[in-house]
C-alpha cells in the first residue's frame, strides 16, 4: 500500500508538469526542448495510468477521459494555437482529472493509515498472547 501511495504521488507530480506545459502553450513561451519534455510527460502519464488502474479499483476518472485529454494535446504548438475558450476547456479537463486523482490519493492514505494502525495493534496483541 505504501508503494502505491508513492506511485500515486509521483503520478500527480507528472500531472502538475502537464499543467505547467499547458501554461507554457497558453503563454506561447516554449522551446523545442519543452516540446520534447511535454511528449515525455504524456508518455509517462499514459503508462503510469495503466499501472495505477490495475492496482486500484476504479476511480472517478476513466481511462477514456485521460486518453482523450492527452490526445487532445498533441503538442505545445497545437495548444498554443487553440482559441482561448478551447485552452480553458483543456485546463478545466486537466483540473477535473487532477482533483479526482488527488481524492484517490487521499483515500489511499486513509487506507494506509488504517493498515498501519492494524499492524501496530496486531503486533501488540500478538505479543501479549505469546
Amino acid at each position: 500500500m505504501e508503494q502505491l501511495v508513492l506511485q500515486m504521488e509521483n503520478y500527480l507530480e507528472c500531472w502538475k508538469q502537464f499543467n505547467h506545459f499547458i501554461n507554457l502553450a497558453r503563454a506561447k513561451s516554449f522551446s523545442t526542448e519543452d516540446e520534447n519534455q511535454f511528449l515525455e510527460i504524456k508518455s509517462v502519464l499514459t503508462q503510469q495510468l495503466e499501472m495505477l488502474l490495475t492496482a486500484i479499483d476504479g476511480g472517478g476518472t476513466t481511462r477514456e477521459e485521460i486518453h482523450s485529454l492527452i490526445g487532445d494535446a498533441p503538442s505545445l504548438r497545437y495548444l498554443s494555437e487553440l482559441s482561448e475558450n478551447s485552452q480553458r476547456n483543456v485546463e478545466n479537463r486537466w483540473h477535473k482529472v487532477f482533483i479526482t486523482w488527488q481524492s484517490l490519493l487521499g483515500q489511499l492514505k486513509v487506507k494506509l493509515r488504517e493498515l498501519e494502525g492494524q499492524s501496530f495493534f496486531s503486533s501488540l496483541f500478538g505479543r501479549k498472547k505469546s
